[in-house]
């Protein structure tokens, strides 16, 4: 059978295209896409001549038996306009097709915002949660917000130059005046990262007007660690030990019901079987 092969490209700089992604792109019989006359741009900088077809949230169910059926005839390449496809798009659509099909899927990984936009922050890495676009209406946006208040996790949204304010304001109101890292143009000329706290977000976009499209990244809940105190932990750790979890799986469940680090907790594990 052929294969469907998820093709990242650039956020920005078109120098972070891997040279496999180009050689795939060449490759395949067909390149979906969100927009042909963006990526079109794309493919004939490289020189890339591979025909093209639209895949986008109002064509996605017009477009799948036909790139079901390419597929019959070739592999095919999905992407996105930018950065790695099947976040944020109807990828997942035509990949759950493709495997129902019996046809391979396979990553071609490469540049993605959120994860880029995660790494450069200075917020905890160990445990995030990627939630998309904020919704559009205030009082869905505020709804969507207290529903991960608590998390203790690091939390990665989407959000556009227009709404930015009222997003951030939001976001204060919410969860308070958090560390907060806002990101836009990444690896492109004009790249912004922003790094400071919720209140100072909203007062440096007051001054300088958002632009393009920005990726928030806001630190997660801190509190949930008083919740459960060390000795909670360590009984909670003895009962899964005696039920015969795996470490791994009993630093999961624990941290997922505590709010304290994964790692820290499987440290813990290691000390007390030791």
């Amino acid at each position: 059978m052929s294969t469907l092969y998820l093709v990242a490209t650039p956020i920005g700089n078109l120098e972070d295209i891997s040279a496999r992604a180009l050689r795939i792109l060449t490759e395949v019989k067909v390149i979906a896409c969100e927009d042909t006359r963006h990526s079109g741009k794309l493919l004939h900088h490289f020189g890339i001549k591979t025909p093209m077809t639209s895949y986008y949230e109002h064509n996605k169910v017009h477009k799948l038996n036909k790139i079901l059926k390419s597929l019959g005839d070739g592999d095919v390449a999905l992407i996105s306009d930018a950065g790695t496809p099947n976040l944020n798009d109807p990828g997942y659509l035509l990949v759950n097709a493709a495997l129902e099909g019996g046809h391979k899927v396979s990553p071609i990984p490469g540049p993605s915002a959120p994860i880029s936009a995660l790494i450069v922050s200075g917020l905890s890495t160990d445990r995030f949660t990627y939630l998309g676009y904020l919704p559009r209406k205030q009082n869905d946006r505020l709804s969507a917000l207290l529903e991960v208040k608590n998390f203790p996790y690091t939390l990665i949204f989407f959000e556009t130059p227009h709404r930015m304010e009222d997003s951030l304001a939001d976001i204060e109101t919410i969860f308070g005046n958090r560390k907060i890292a806002v990101a836009g143009e990444l690896t492109k000329m004009y790249e912004e990262i922003f790094r400071g706290s919720v209140g100072d977000a909203k007062n440096y976009f007051l001054d300088h007007p958002a632009r393009g499209e920005y990726t928030l990244v806001i630190e997660g809940q801190l509190d949930q660690e008083e919740h459960w105190d060390e000795a909670k932990i360590k009984k909670a750790i003895m009962t899964e030990i005696s039920s015969g979890n795996s470490p791994s799986k009993i630093a999961k469940f624990i941290a997922d019901q505590s709010g304290w680090p994964r790692r820290k907790i499987y440290n813990m594990i290691m000390d007390m079987q030791n």
